[in-house]
């Protein structure tokens, strides 16, 4: 019986030991997201001029999104098709375009309540949901898709009230390619457009 027992707590301990890992992970996830989204809020303030305010967000996308990992995705089967030099210029492009679409979209939360609210393993990533309050009392929920890369997390998605970052803007540039023939090129010149403008 006391063999046992002693298997037993041998067994919960190790159960414990390989459990901790996946719980810390998500704990820092949730300290990552709660940082970054405190630091997105004052960026995107109201008091904050747009030009500095797009220079920040610009620096938190570079640094705190997988860029090379969410474009590849957005041109989705036109990546393989695409020249080596397109692809360069499309993730180029595609990181100044976000970062101009979604100052200027979640710039109407600047200001408000962040929190994060939970966190789960799923698969090799980890899903971290969160909220924003708005002043009429409303809560815009907002759910970050993580991965670990070198030791440092990265985000992969994000969905705002439950429309994905990553798939709308996947349908949105695959209707321009297939609107003229299959070519990046012409999608890689709207591109180009809506950032000058």
């Amino acid at each position: 019986m006391r063999r046992r027992s002693v298997a037993l707590g041998a067994l919960l301990s190790a159960i414990l030991f390989l459990a901790a890992p996946g719980n810390a992970t998500a704990q820092d996830a949730r300290a990552f997201i709660g940082a970054l989204g405190q630091q997105a809020i004052q960026v995107l303030g109201p008091g904050v001029a747009p030009g500095q305010r797009l220079a920040r967000f610009r620096e938190l996308f570079r640094n705190d999104f997988d860029v090379p990992g969410i474009g590849q995705f957005v041109l989705g089967r036109y990546w393989r098709t695409a020249t080596a030099q397109e692809q360069h210029e499309f993730l180029q492009l595609f990181q100044e375009y976000i970062v101009r679409a979604y100052a200027a979209r979640l710039g109407e939360y600047g200001g408000e309540p962040f929190r994060v609210t939970g966190a789960r393993a799923n698969g090799e990533d980890t899903v971290v949901t969160s909220e924003i309050v708005r002043s009429n009392g409303n809560r815009i929920e907002v759910v970050w898709f993580l991965a670990g890369r070198g030791g440092q997390y990265k985000i992969t998605d994000v969905y705002v009230a439950g429309v994905s970052m990553k798939v709308t803007q996947r349908d949105e540039f695959a209707a321009v390619i297939q609107r003229n023939g299959g070519q990046v090129a012409a999608l890689l010149a709207q591109l180009r457009q809506k950032i000058a403008g």
